[in-house]
């Protein structure tokens, strides 16, 4: 095929990120420098954000057979590395400098980060099932990595193993889920896919057995109750920095490329597997949240929240017509600015050289007499997960609950209530523990270093942002609309 310059500006954010890969690779390889490093990733990262407003001048163009660059996937391009970029800063501030820092090497976190966030933006731009899986692997590989950074803490190592595992066992049932749907379609595209089983009416039985494994690999990803047990366990064993990448950028790129597949495929999306994705998004939103009442870590009741989210996400996914993709854009852009800001907290309350991460409820009781600012960005993050008004968190609870209403689809509406009612339980417990007086304490905020300032003004950022798209969400909703399948 033919390469004009439509097709490097449509593909610029990928090459920039791949080229900071190779020069943050290069520099480690020349001289050790964290600060280097951690520079060269966020140079490159913000050439590659701002190389997308190009890219939506030639929009839509199909790349190559496997890439469709459009609205849609510039808009979760856009997501992922504002999410990559917000857990470089804090996995800077984690990491710390100087001679009290981590004890390991430090600069090749980011060179995991950025091949991660690679494949995030290979999937969100996939249009065809080979495409689907090189970004899937090119995401997760680096991750396993990731999750086991803190080697010298047996709970970091005992999860990055779990998630390994478990997620090869994933990948396997989306290869053969591919396989049985090739072997039914005749085509790898999503576009051929839609049109074979659109053809025959109802998909068949083999078509329907492929899907349902590919669902599978992909709920493992998304962690969708029953394939949610790696969960809580990652998610605490991981640094704080690598969780909150697990919990924004890694999910909303799987979960933005299963909207592509299911929304070019509609057939894909009726008959027995509707009804297997209203099950799954039940049981998600009401394990997840029954789950989170019970824990005493942070990390662990985020991590079972975040099986509840996408158990709502799932909804507008069931729904799949009228304000679906939009209500899925609005609801990925606010969950993700919430828990980074939620994880972004428990990074700077932590150090990896004591040995674990701050995660402990116990640990944040009086927090607000300690580090006030903290305590304010945490208790912003937790009232717009439980989504109260004038928060991010409420515009996206809102459109779902509207999407839902629109299909007549009264069993998942009637989970998402009851489900968020739980919720405000536990998110509310957290914001009291912040504000108890502990005996005996003295007001003072902890002297910050430098790079530990970054983040802190990054936290501060989302916090306004947060309280901002609560009470003007239109730019998020401009934003969202341009950005339909369409193109």
């Amino acid at each position: 095929m033919e390469f004009t310059i439509q097709h490097f500006i449509a593909l610029a954010p990928l090459l920039i990120t791949s080229a900071t890969i190779i020069v943050v690779m290069l520099a480690i390889a020349w001289r050790r420098n964290h600060s280097q490093t951690f520079l060269l990733s966020v140079a490159g990262l913000n050439l590659a954000l701002l190389s997308i407003l190009p890219a939506l001048k030639v929009a839509p163009l199909a790349v190559t057979p496997l890439l469709q660059i459009d609205t849609f996937a510039c808009l979760y391009m856009a997501l992922i590395l504002v999410a990559t970029l917000a857990c470089v800063t804090l996995a800077h501030a984690y990491l710390g400098d100087g001679g009290s820092g981590y004890p390991g090497n430090r600069e090749e976190l980011y060179l995991l980060i950025l091949m991660a966030a690679a494949g995030g933006l290979v999937l969100v731009s996939a249009q065809h099932l080979a495409g689907l899986f090189i970004g899937l692997e090119l995401l997760s590989v680096p991750v396993y990595g990731l999750v086991a950074y803190a080697f010298f803490n047996k709970r970091s190592l005992e999860a990055g193993i779990k998630y390994m595992v478990l997620s090869a066992a994933g990948s396997a049932f989306l290869l053969f889920g591919m396989a049985l749907l090739y072997a039914d379609a005749g085509s790898l595209s999503f576009v051929g896919i839609g049109q074979a089983l659109a053809a025959t009416g109802m998909p068949s039985s083999l078509a329907q057995l492929g899907l349902g494994m590919m669902l599978i690999g992909l709920a493992f990803k998304l962690s969708l109750v029953p394939f949610h047990l790696w969960t809580p366990d990652v998610y605490e064993g991981a640094p704080a920095p690598v969780a909150a990448f697990l919990a924004t950028a890694s999910k909303v790129a799987v979960f933005a490329v299963m909207v592509r597949l299911f929304q070019i495929s509609p057939a894909a999306s009726s008959g027995v597997l509707s009804n297997v994705l209203t099950i799954i998004a039940i049981a998600s939103i009401l394990f997840g949240n029954l789950l989170a009442l019970t824990q005493s870590n942070l990390k662990r009741l985020l991590g079972y929240s975040s099986i509840a989210h996408f158990g709502y996400l799932l909804i507008a996914l069931v729904a799949s017509k009228g304000l679906a993709v939009e209500a899925i854009g609005v609801y990925l852009v606010t969950y993700v600015i919430t828990s980074l800001g939620a994880f972004g907290v428990i990074t700077l309350m932590s150090s990896p050289y004591n040995g674990r991460d701050a995660d402990a409820l116990y640990e944040y009781r009086g927090l607000f007499w300690r580090r006030p600012y903290l305590t304010a960005v945490l208790t912003v993050m937790m009232l717009s997960l439980a989504g109260i008004p004038l928060t991010a968190g409420f515009i996206g609870k809102f459109y779902i609950i509207a999407t839902g209403v629109e299909s007549h689809q009264w069993w998942l509406v009637g989970s998402l209530v009851l489900g968020s009612a739980i919720g405000v339980f536990y998110y509310l417990r957290v914001m009291v523990t912040l504000y108890l007086i502990e005996p005996n304490l003295r007001r003072h905020d902890a002297q910050l270093h430098w790079e530990q300032r970054a983040g802190g003004v990054m936290l501060l950022a989302i916090a306004v942002l947060a309280f901002f798209l609560g009470l003007y969400p239109q730019p998020l909703l401009n934003l969202v609309q341009q950005s339909g399948l369409a193109g």
